[in-house]
């Protein structure tokens, strides 16, 4: 397996576009390149222990060629992202992985333009801690660091990984990226994960744990359920739009798979243009049995119910932030109770294995 190349851009200056299909915008990526530091300030940053350099420069090298890494390998060094070393490739973005290979990103890392706040070394995580969302005070501490770029809030979502000292996080509207915990360096890269001298893809755990913990912090009262009209047997979230062509091929098939045992919670995730409004509208209605009724006509009537004039809340948009830390690439985003996402065709005979259920 090789990594895809990416295309370089710069996450300071991220700007969203509104879609036209079912599909989240994709990330853009870095352009400044990192190890523009000495190779002693940045063994000063490596947590290397008494592993030699040079058994480390070795064992990775044989690592990335036992994964079918066949690029030249120009030099590995000390990363700036913390417990990581960086691998640069004749070529290719740079590889960053840690001592033991098994984590991998592929990407530039970004100096991040911002003054630095907050100047202490940052608590490491814990494997305890993967894919939960960082502490309050990491997180103030990241935001006071990371002033310049305007697309950063306190309702930015972000998740320890399982490299202490490398943080995931997602813009609003759920563009992923990674960064050094004291928020000095960013890259749009993910991390993927090398077993049994074999890439296998994207961290399944991590993604997984981040997942459950972004769908227990969801509204309840904010999501449309459709329950299960036989003994329930599975339980999943999906991501929607009310514009969303797929969206509404999903949601015919809602009466089979209630029947099967599957209750659906709906997340109003709006990615058209129009959708924000419209979707507020359905979720204005005033309990929720009118909410699914307002729902139904939308996806299989392509009717949209107004917003009554004394409903000036917005139900939808407290769950669509909330849902960031989901990184959704396209609706509709399916994903079981256990935070595991469902990645082929839901009309495939696949989908009903997936849940569980016959």
């Amino acid at each position: 397996m090789k990594f895809a190349i990416l295309k370089s851009a710069s996450l300071t200056g991220i700007v969203l576009l509104a879609t036209t299909a079912c599909a989240q915008p994709n990330a853009t990526d870095m352009t400044n390149k990192a190890g523009q530091q000495s190779g002693a300030q940045l063994q000063s940053k490596q947590v290397a222990g008494t592993v030699s350099k040079s058994s480390v420069d070795s064992r990775l090298r044989q690592v990335l060629a036992q994964a079918g890494i066949k690029t030249q390998i120009l030099s590995i060094v000390p990363s700036n992202l913390p417990n990581m070393y960086q691998v640069n490739l004749a070529e290719q973005l740079p590889l960053h992985i840690t001592a033991d290979g098994k984590y991998v990103i592929q990407g530039e890392l970004q100096k991040n333009p911002s003054k630095r706040i907050v100047t202490k070394t940052p608590a490491r995580s814990t494997s305890a801690q993967i894919g939960k969302p960082v502490s309050a005070s990491m997180k103030s501490d990241i935001l006071a660091n990371m002033g310049a770029l305007k697309n950063m809030s306190t309702k930015t979502p972000f998740f320890y990984t399982a490299v202490p000292g490398v943080i995931w996080g997602a813009t609003l509207e759920g563009v992923p990226f990674l960064l050094s915990d004291d928020a000095q360096y960013i890259t749009d890269g993910e991390i993927s994960v090398i077993e049994n001298g074999q890439f296998i893809g994207l961290d399944a755990t991590f993604e997984k744990l981040k997942n459950q913990s972004v769908l227990s912090t969801l509204d309840t009262k904010q999501l449309i359920t459709y329950p299960a009209t036989s003994a329930e047997k599975a339980v999943i979230y999906v991501a929607t739009d009310v514009n969303c062509p797929y969206c509404r091929r999903l949601h015919k098939q809602m009466p089979m798979l209630n029947a099967t045992g599957v209750t659906i919670k709906a997340i109003g995730y709006p990615i058209y243009e129009e959708s924000p409004e419209q979707m507020r509208g359905i979720w204005c209605q005033g309990n929720e049995d009118s909410r699914r009724k307002a729902l139904d006509q939308a996806m299989l009537h392509g009717k949209m119910t107004p917003a009554p004039a004394s409903c000036k809340t917005d139900d939808v948009a407290g769950n669509r932030e909330k849902a960031a830390g989901l990184a959704v690439i396209a609706t509709p985003a399916i994903y079981r109770e256990d935070g595991v996402l469902f990645q082929a065709s839901f009309e495939s005979p696949e989908f009903l294995e997936f849940l569980g259920v016959e």
